[in-house]
């Protein structure tokens, strides 16, 4: 079942690659990846379909549903949640709090801390996450622990669609391995993840279904265990002449 679409996706902007009529789908249950290098286009995508820039044109949908994404709120109603490059973290809080960040859970006007902590430590053990406890101040995490706190809490609040936005970028070799087992954890039957990396490898080694952009266009698509990385790299030569 296709959970995830967008069509004729388009997006004018003076500070980052301009995207037109983008058009791509993703299937509930599977771990979709969207490869390209630099320039391509990824991270005003990214803008697009977190809800912090609403797109030129174009449709967002989700069950054949199309979405109003005029801001990361109504992301986060539509189901979409999404894991930035760059983390931003609040070092002196707890992961708990970290998770809840601007979304805490209340009994009336109070926090309600043990059920946040409770519902934080459930995520970690579900997904086998490399982190002491949900008390641990985020201050000594390791760069790959943040990654991996920031996909828990996108796991945390059921999200229908989770965004992924180059995952391992700046980790050593052992937490980007770590963050990889993570997000094929993520995998649910109504849920569909996509990330977007500029490692053809890694998309293909984590997806079923592959996508490749270039210059603020998806320029064709593939089923990951029909293709190669050389097939990609072709692809990406020929959009280019």
């Amino acid at each position: 079942m296709t959970a995830f679409s967008v069509r004729d996706l388009s997006f004018l902007s003076d500070d980052v690659q301009p995207l037109s009529d983008i058009s791509f789908w993703a299937r509930a249950g599977e771990i979709t990846a969207l490869v390209g290098g630099h320039g391509a286009g990824k991270s005003a995508l990214v803008r697009c379909l977190s809800g912090m820039c609403p797109p030129t044109s174009g449709q967002v949908l989700i069950d054949d549903r199309s979405l109003r994404l005029s801001s990361v709120k109504d992301a986060h109603r539509a189901g979409i949640e999404t894991v930035h490059q760059g983390v931003a973290v609040a070092e002196e809080l707890a992961v708990w709090q970290n998770l809840f960040l601007n979304r805490e859970l209340r009994t009336g006007p109070f926090l309600d801390r043990l059920t946040m902590q409770a519902y934080a430590s459930v995520v970690l053990a579900e997904l086998a996450v490399d982190i002491p406890s949900a008390g641990t101040r985020v201050r000594k995490l390791s760069r790959g622990q943040r990654r991996a706190m920031a996909v828990c809490r996108a796991d945390l609040f059921d999200a229908r669609t989770v965004i992924i936005d180059d995952p391992t970028a700046s980790l050593s070799a052992g937490e980007a391995e770590r963050v990889e087992q993570l997000i094929r954890r993520l995998r649910r039957p109504d849920r569909a993840v996509l990330f977007l990396s500029p490692d053809f490898e890694q998309g293909l080694r984590l997806s079923e279904q592959i996508w490749v952009m270039r210059a603020g266009q998806v320029i064709g698509g593939r089923r990951s265990r029909l293709t190669t990385s050389e097939e990609i790299g072709g692809m990406l030569a020929d959009a280019s002449r």
